[in-house]
C-alpha cells in the first residue's frame, strides 16, 4: 500500500473528525500533476509557516510532534496536489493573515515567535473557526430542508487541522509512537482491553 493509500484509509477511519472540504477531496480524484517543474504553491517563508502551525497543533509531549514526523512538507504536497484551486486559494489567504496577525500582536514572523506566543495565535483562530464552522452548518441544514444543494465552503484551520492530523498518522513517528505498533500481528483479537495509560493499536 503507498503512502496515497494510506492517507485515503485514514481520512475515511477519521471521517467524523475531517471538514467536508477535506472529505470531498478523497471521494474525488487528486489534481493532475502541474505541468510547471519544480513549481511550488507556496514560498519558502510559507513553507516554515506551515511546519510551525501543524507543531502547535501536535507539538512534541511524551511522543515526538508534527515538526519531527515531517508533517509541514506532507501539507504543502496535498495541498498542491489534491485540493482543488479554491481550497489552495483560501489557505494561502489563511497563511498571509496569520502571518499579519503575528506581526501585528507579537512583531515577528509565526515562524520565529515563541511556542506559547503560537499557541495563543492558534487557539484564538481554533475558537474563530469552530464559530465559523457552526454557522455553516446552521445554514447547511436550512439548505437541506430547502432542498437545496449545502454549499461546502473551504477553511483555513479546518484544512490545516486536518492534513496535520492526517499526515502526523499516516507518518512512521505517528504509527508507531503515538499508536500501539504491531509490526507482525499475530491471530486476529476482535476486542482487546487497554490498560490504563496504554496506546490504541494500529
Amino acid at each position: 500500500m503507498n503512502r496515497r493509500h494510506a492517507v485515503k484509509n485514514i481520512a475515511f477511519l477519521m471521517g467524523g473528525a475531517l471538514s467536508a472540504t477535506t472529505i470531498g477531496v478523497f471521494l474525488d480524484s487528486c489534481n493532475p500533476p502541474s505541468d510547471k517543474k519544480g513549481a511550488s504553491l507556496f514560498s519558502s517563508e510559507q513553507d516554515l509557516v506551515i511546519t510551525e502551525l501543524a507543531d502547535t497543533i501536535i507539538p512534541t509531549t511524551k511522543t515526538p510532534g508534527a515538526k519531527a514526523a515531517g508533517v509541514g512538507p506532507f501539507i504543502s504536497m496535498m495541498m498542491a496536489e489534491c485540493y482543488p484551486k479554491e481550497a489552495q486559494d483560501v489557505f494561502v489567504k489563511g497563511l498571509d493573515d496569520l502571518e499579519a496577525r503575528s506581526k501585528k500582536e507579537f512583531n515577528n514572523s509565526f515562524a520565529k515567535i515563541s511556542a506559547e506566543e503560537r499557541k495563543q495565535l492558534v487557539g484564538k483562530l481554533r475558537d474563530e473557526t469552530v464559530e465559523t464552522l457552526k454557522k455553516d452548518n446552521e445554514q447547511a441544514e436550512k439548505d437541506k430542508a430547502a432542498n437545496k444543494e449545502p454549499k461546502k465552503t473551504p477553511n483555513f484551520f479546518a484544512i490545516a487541522r486536518d492534513l496535520t492530523l492526517l499526515g502526523y498518522f499516516t507518518s512512521e513517528i505517528g504509527a508507531t509512537k503515538a499508536y500501539e505498533y504491531v509490526e507482525i500481528p499475530g491471530r486476529y483479537d476482535g476486542c482487546v482491553d487497554l490498560k490504563p495509560g496504554q496506546r490504541v493499536y494500529v
